[in-house]
């Protein structure tokens, strides 16, 4: 099946649905998936971010300036991770802790607005990693349209494309908190760092980024393109700099580059 095909596919998916309330962060998956239900159920599909302090401003802003652009109704709800029970102490299951709250809250204002369904942006390539908050979308009845519809990041960014969406080929994120291992407690401050550190990296240009956090030491994780920018001594002088200005005492670079999900290559130690 060609990726117009899934497409079209997406599209009946989501009119079957009636209406729907898009878990948005701004990313490519979202943008997609909220995009093409816009154009599919109009007003009756609304997008629900939420702020917390694991979720960059610029992500935030994004997030706003989209919907804003397409006429598409947008709640901003507060989900602070951090006030839930074990979330700081950063256990494998985080992320299923914080999904189960943030599903809980879209509910409430799906509900709110008289829609039926809550649907996240999770896509065919979120099945071979481990992925502890897709048990919170089944246990809290959230769809998955993009997996229902088997379609893969490449195949979402190429659809972007064709549809002209700015996100088509936006760097990769997630939240903060999968900056740190397993285990290493999360603070504001500590976040705050890494968004700092990342911001930095994404301010000279660099596009796919990941800044791990490991006490005083940044590792780096970057693109073929990062690796290139790299071999400049005067960016790599000013990244130790301005790194050491954000809290860290040293900053490393991953030389296997960057790649999703890189803290769970531990767990199977």
């Amino acid at each position: 099946m060609d990726i117009h095909e899934k497409h079209e596919n997406l599209k009946k998916y989501l009119e079957s649905l009636g209406s729907v309330a898009i878990a948005f962060s701004g990313g490519v998956d979202s943008t997609f998936l909220l995009k093409t239900a816009h154009d599919v159920l109009g007003r009756r599909a609304i997008a629900v971010t939420a702020r917390s302090c694991s979720f960059p401003e610029r992500e935030l802003n994004e997030a706003v300036a989209f919907c804003s652009l397409h006429g598409i109704t947008h709640v901003i709800c507060d989900s602070e991770e951090l006030d839930i029970d074990g979330f700081s102490q950063n256990p494998p299951n985080r992320c299923y802790l914080c999904k189960n709250e943030l599903f809980e809250k879209i509910w409430a204002v799906a509900r709110e607005h008289g829609v039926k369904n809550v649907a996240e942006g999770s896509n065919m390539d979120d099945n071979g990693d481990y992925r502890p908050g897709l048990e919170a979308v089944a246990e809290q009845g959230v769809k998955s349209p993009l997996r229902h519809a088997e379609l893969s990041k490449a195949e979402i960014r190429e659809l972007s494309r064709e549809m002209g969406l700015p996100t088509w080929d936006k760097q990769s994120f997630a939240c903060l908190a999968s900056r740190f291992p397993y285990g290493e407690s999360l603070t504001r401050e500590r976040l705050g760092m890494v968004d700092a550190a990342e911001q930095i990296l994404l301010d000279l240009g660099f596009k796919q980024v990941r800044v791990r956090h490991h006490g005083e030491v940044a590792r780096i994780e970057t693109d073929e393109a990062g690796f290139g920018m790299f071999m400049d001594k005067a960016v790599r002088e000013r990244v130790y700099k301005r790194f050491k200005d954000a809290g860290f005492a040293y900053a490393s670079l991953d030389l296997m580059g960057y790649r999703t999900g890189s803290m769970n290559e531990t767990l199977t130690r």
